[in-house]
């Protein structure tokens, strides 16, 4: 087998920034994976890039995840915490990993922390928790939003009767495949059209110009991970006034994407301009902020919005090409965003709500919480829940990291568990088995107060970044991937 060789540039190709983590990674893998494919070595870089956190404590990938978090330098005020923290609500604590709590708790600490909430899908991440809600006065904290700013789920209803994903299995499949791409430095190499890319800001703003390029060829595009897009069944019990959906069973086509390259750029770039201007304690290091009145604030804000509107277009322009291949228009789309912050009044002030894989649930708005590749997410409206601020959960929550998945779970195991619910997997592995991801009957259950379940949605053809030898065609229990 030929020496494995990895060069700077196909880093930064996927998305690695500039810095010492190119030769880190390079050694590391070089070192360590040289007996790996080229294809393997690169899909795994990508996850560990799109999620550091989970690598963490591999006693070999965890030197790259150190290089990628920034490192604050020596000039810039000291900023110290305060001894007690606001009160803040735990939803499921019984469910949730001590990591996340206690950076909850780090970042109720804040002297700019107004309110609080911990959903029941928390666990550990960079700055605030997956699954934390933090509202700040006059202040947004990049690392609070995350790294995929504005990633979403996108739901299209279609009026066709869910037997047909059955009886046509190979024109769906052939439809997700032929309108869809995934990966971390997945690119297109004809670009959609869309208003977003003409926005003012990517031509007034140097970081937002250098990314417009590379933001173009990624539109309509997913990352990897736990991004997917899938068809399956949507159940409707009783007809909701805001839904509007009459009951029945019919046919839903659901999405899970952010960003892309974009919202990776102006996160890591802002979050180092914060930790610059305001010098934490170590724990608390990625929850340094920038205030709204400054220009590094205000610039952000423009890039964090902007990047969430780029987002909902590549949703739009999965949803249009499959639509369009389907013959059909939808007779309803529900949309909703986390890992973004917004302005809302709270107690008769404004103050900044970051919900990062947080979804927001003010009373009488539609939402979508996925459970896994073969459990049921939900349709809910929300109840505006002010102990919650706002909020509910973004899905079931990792019950273990990605590493550990790999290690502990089976091919054969997920083989058997795609087929119990007859389910069809194009991609996918098994750091997304459903074993990797807690009970979403159970997170439901957690958040009774926050959420009114107006329908129900049931995977069928689900695809997701495939993993290093996997074909396009899927597979299922007693296919060997």
């Amino acid at each position: 087998m030929n020496k494995l060789k990895i060069t700077g540039k196909e880093l930064r190709a996927i998305g690695y920034p500039q810095g010492p983590v190119i030769s880190v990674a390079m050694n590391v893998m070089q070192k360590n994976y040289k007996h790996h494919s080229k294809e393997e070595v690169m899909e795994l870089l990508k996850l560990v890039l799109e999620s550091p956190v989970q690598y963490k404590d591999d006693p070999v990938l965890a030197l790259i995840t150190e290089k990628l978090s920034p490192k604050a330098p020596k000039e810039g005020a000291t900023v110290s915490l305060n001894n007690q923290g606001i009160p803040f609500n735990i939803f499921g604590q019984e469910h949730i990993e001590e990591g996340a709590i206690h950076q909850m708790y780090t970042a109720a600490k804040l002297p700019v922390a107004v309110a609080g909430a911990l959903m029941p899908d928390a666990h550990s991440g960079y700055g605030l928790p997956i699954g934390g809600v933090l509202a700040t006065d006059n202040a947004v904290i990049p690392y609070g939003v995350g790294v995929d700013i504005g990633c979403r789920m996108c739901l299209s209803v279609f009026d066709i009767d869910p037997e047909e994903l059955v009886q046509r299995e190979a024109f769906f499949t052939r439809t997700l495949n032929e309108a869809t791409l995934f990966g971390s430095g997945a690119q297109f190499d004809r670009a959609s059209d869309h208003e977003v890319m003409e926005h003012s800001a990517f031509y007034e703003m140097p970081l937002l110009k250098s990314l417009h390029g590379r933001a173009w060829k990624q539109l309509g595009s997913s990352g990897s991970g736990n991004h997917f897009v899938e068809f399956g069944e949507v159940t409707i019990a009783v007809k909701d006034d805001v839904l509007g959906i009459e009951p029945g069973n019919c046919v839903g086509l659901l999405s899970h994407s952010g960003s892309r390259a974009l919202g990776a750029n102006i996160a890591n770039h802002y979050t180092k301009i914060a930790i610059s201007k305001r010098r934490l304690p170590q724990d608390a290091k990625n929850l340094a902020w920038l205030d709204m009145d400054e220009e590094a604030g205000m610039e952000y804000w423009t890039a964090m919005n902007l990047a969430g509107d780029y987002a909902s277009a590549c949703h739009h322009i999965i949803h249009e090409k499959i639509a369009k291949q389907l013959g059909r228009k939808p007779v309803k789309m529900v949309e909703n965003h986390h890992n973004f912050a917004w302005k809302e009044q709270w107690e008769g002030k404004e103050v900044i709500v970051h919900r990062k894989g947080a979804t927001p649930a003010e009373k009488g708005v539609l939402g979508i919480i996925p459970g896994s590749m073969t459990a049921d997410g939900f349709i809910v409206k929300g109840k505006g829940e002010p102990a919650a601020v706002n909020s509910a959960s973004h899905g079931a929550g990792r019950l273990m990291s990605r590493t550990r998945a790999m290690q502990s779970i089976t091919v054969n195991a997920l083989q058997q568990e795609l087929k119990k619910h007859g389910v069809k997997l194009i991609g996918g592995g098994l750091d997304e088995a459903p074993f990797a991801y807690k009970d979403i009957h159970t997170v439901m259950q957690s958040q009774r107060q926050l959420v009114d379940v107006v329908g129900k949605f049931t995977p069928k053809i689900v695809k997701m970044s495939a993993p290093a030898r996997m074909n396009s065609s899927g597979w299922r229990a007693g296919t060997p991937p």
